[in-house]
């Protein structure tokens, strides 16, 4: 039974930092409390660096207590940075990454690996498109009716459709901001970048977070050590362990077990991009390594994440018969939620994105919070979740 945990969680593209990600944990709690009646205390958040965050959770049972840090990567800074660029910068640059997927054939892989993503990745692409192409047209429409029915000359009424051109692209922001428009074409193209092996902004990240992996493994100062990466995250998460590796390639052997637990990850989108050499290394070195054990959750209801697909085998990594990652785990939000819950956020695709680390509503063999809180090793709950839960008395004691 797990006394001492250590979790070192990586987000995804996501601007709310540790602050909004604290605040989403501390509401999800309550919930979670509510089919869970533990002794159980959330401390509260702490920014110890620019790189890291994190919060202390205590959770007992009656015959079983649990203490967790929880380390949150900073990336916040970077990724407002990022999407607060001049969009004459941004815009060209996610059109470029779109184009390019395109006429290399990438995105029909993307397809082909899940087709569910496929059309959600081209939902942003061509959201830009159209966000650029109404813009287009309202300038054109100023610029003929200035000509037609003002009669103005073509020189101004050229400067007329230029400007309602640019009043139309600003008036439109606040839509493209709320369908992800902008996050996600933001994204996308640091994310090939990494994948690709280039200089990224998603280098000082995964170092930084390498090496609070190998000094938690040498602190020898938790049972379990649980490396956490969702949705971007699932990029990264690999990349944070394979890194670790090379600086200590003993740090899944100092005592404490070590997990690699990815969540609705987007990886092989970038994955199977035939240029993505640098992240197949990192795949492959995760993929046979035995001292540590990559467990990748997925579910058929969000769109967002690659179903009942081969995370190294399927982006065209051949790991060879030392293969021993990783383990797929197909978990069903119908199982974790209320009825009325799901069938008010089924449609909702980030919502069911953000599910893999938000609270249930009902006891099942996928609980974030028990994963991460709880006395069970998290290699447990994914090789025999059912027999796990069955193991919870009603007040919560654990009979192993």
């Amino acid at each position: 039974m797990i006394r001492r945990r250590h979790v070192i969680y990586v987000e995804g593209y996501d601007p709310q930092g540790a602050e909004g990600y604290y605040n989403l944990f501390t509401r999800s709690w309550k919930r979670f409390l509510n089919i869970w009646p533990l002794r159980a205390k959330v401390g509260p958040l702490q920014i110890d660096s620019e790189d890291f965050a994190h919060w202390d959770i205590e959770a007992a049972g009656p015959n079983w207590q649990v203490d967790t840090r929880y380390e949150f990567l900073r990336q916040e800074q970077m990724i407002r940075g990022n999407m607060a660029e001049p969009l004459w910068r941004q815009v060209p640059r996610a059109i470029g990454w779109a184009l390019e997927y395109f006429l290399t054939g990438t995105i029909f892989r993307v397809f082909r690996a899940s087709w569910h993503y496929g059309l959600a990745l081209v939902f942003f692409q061509f959201g830009l498109l159209l966000w650029l192409t109404l813009s287009v047209v309202a300038g054109w429409l100023a610029a003929f009716a200035a000509v037609r029915y003002a009669g103005m000359p073509p020189a101004v009424s050229f400067i007329a459709g230029a400007v309602a051109a640019l009043g139309c692209f600003v008036l439109l922001k606040p839509l493209a901001n709320r369908f992800m428009i902008i996050q996600i074409n933001s994204h996308w193209p640091y994310l090939v970048d990494y994948a690709r092996g280039n200089p990224s902004c998603f280098d000082a990240p995964v170092e930084a977070a390498a090496w609070r992996l190998v000094e938690a493994a040498r602190a020898n100062a938790a049972d379990e050590i649980v490396v956490i990466g969702h949705s971007g995250g699932g990029v990264l998460g690999p990349a944070v362990m394979a890194r670790a590796l090379a600086m200590d390639p003993d740090v899944g052997r100092h005592g404490p077990k070590v997990v690699l637990l990815t969540l609705g990850s987007i990886m092989p989108g970038a994955g199977v991009d035939p240029q993505a050499s640098a992240l197949h290394k990192i795949i492959e070195r995760v993929a046979v390594e035995p001292s540590v054990r990559w467990i990748d959750v997925q579910s058929r209801k969000d769109i967002l994440n690659f179903y009942d697909f081969d995370p190294v085998a399927g982006i065209g990594v051949d790991a060879g018969p030392a293969r021993c990652n990783p383990l797929i785990w197909k978990v069903r939000f119908r199982e974790m939620l209320s009825p009325e819950l799901y069938k008010r956020i089924r449609v909702n695709f980030f919502r069911m994105h953000y599910q893999f680390i938000m609270a249930n509503d009902r006891r099942a063999a996928y609980d974030y919070f028990m994963l991460t809180c709880g006395p069970v090793p998290v290699e447990e709950w994914a090789t025999r979740g059912n027999e796990v839960v069955a193991a919870f008395g009603p007040d919560a004691g654990y009979t192993p």
